[in-house]
């Protein structure tokens, strides 16, 4: 399974993230630059709300340890590249996607190291690893930043070229992950199920909890209806790559695994319906608009 693992996910990834940029313009991200007080949000807010509200799920859905563990650690891990897609689909503020979660990357290798130490004062206990630089660094170079600007230079060098592939493109993308997903849940189905129902409930507490934060975050920094659905998704979205990579090599505990991949399950679909739910409700807005001009 490692093996297989080893190749398809950073494949599956960099495919995804090449789609991802075939829809972002230099235009949107020199726009989601030219403003600092939503990026500053987007990054910082969930820094500071997630290590507690990963604290309150675990007040109230008894869990076992290994568990626990994984969900402290996924709050203190950096956004996932999966956010990117969430947005996409939901035609929502792709650019600021694209920019949050790398820059959200970036900075993991010194907020890891932080927040863990903080988890270690309130919980009165070590914790026990540090942030996986040379992972981080080739994440975000090789399966976030290289190919989503390929994907933007096709965009920009070969616009006819990108409007014609790029419908098929994210259909086979897409695909691709499912069946990723697929053979994770049918190589380990026996830890998937074994604590499956305590791992989802806690995972879509979590979920639920950290896209209202960044809701209510992104409303506080005056972003519009695509911005909030953009920030409540990537508050809700852990790295569950790097949460495992670490789990792996620093805690040397393989049943992490399991979780992230029950953690990023019950995330897409809550991220899902959000989806569906954001574009019907965009969908109606133009309709009651364009009756309005007739």
């Amino acid at each position: 399974m490692k093996s297989v693992l080893d190749v398809a996910i950073p494949a599956c990834a960099i495919l995804v993230m090449t789609v991802v940029g075939l829809d972002v313009s230099r235009a949107e991200l020199r726009r989601v630059l030219s403003r600092p007080r939503l990026l500053v949000a987007g990054l910082v807010g969930p820094l500071v709300l997630l290590p507690p509200i990963a604290l309150v799920v675990l007040r109230f859905v008894p869990m076992p340890a290994e568990i626990a563990a994984g969900m402290l650690l996924l709050a203190v891990c950096p956004v996932g590249g999966i956010s990117n897609v969430y947005s996409y689909l939901a035609r929502a503020a792709t650019a600021l996607s694209v920019t949050l979660t790398a820059a959200s990357c970036v900075a993991a290798v010194v907020t890891m190291p932080l927040l863990t130490w903080a988890f270690e004062l309130v919980l009165g206990r070590p914790f026990g690893f540090q942030a996986p630089i040379g992972t981080l660094a080739a994440q975000v170079f090789g399966m976030l930043v290289l190919p989503v600007a390929l994907g933007m230079t096709v965009r920009a060098r070969a616009p006819e070229f990108a409007a014609r592939h790029e419908a098929g493109m994210r259909k086979f993308a897409l695909a691709a992950l499912a069946l990723l997903l697929g053979f994770i849940l049918w190589s380990e189905w026996t830890r998937f199920i074994e604590h499956v129902a305590v791992t989802a409930a806690a995972s879509a507490l979590f979920v639920l909890l950290a896209m209202a934060a960044g809701a209510v975050v992104a409303q506080a920094a005056g972003a519009d209806a695509r911005e909030r659905f953009t920030l409540s998704v990537e508050f809700a979205t852990r790295n569950s790559a790097i949460a495992t990579v670490v789990a792996i090599t620093f805690l040397g505990d393989t049943r992490f695994a399991v979780f992230a991949t029950t953690y990023f399950f019950t995330e897409a679909a809550i991220a899902g319906v959000a989806v569906l739910a954001f574009r019907r409700r965009q969908a109606a807005q133009v309709g009651r608009s364009d009756s309005g001009l007739r």
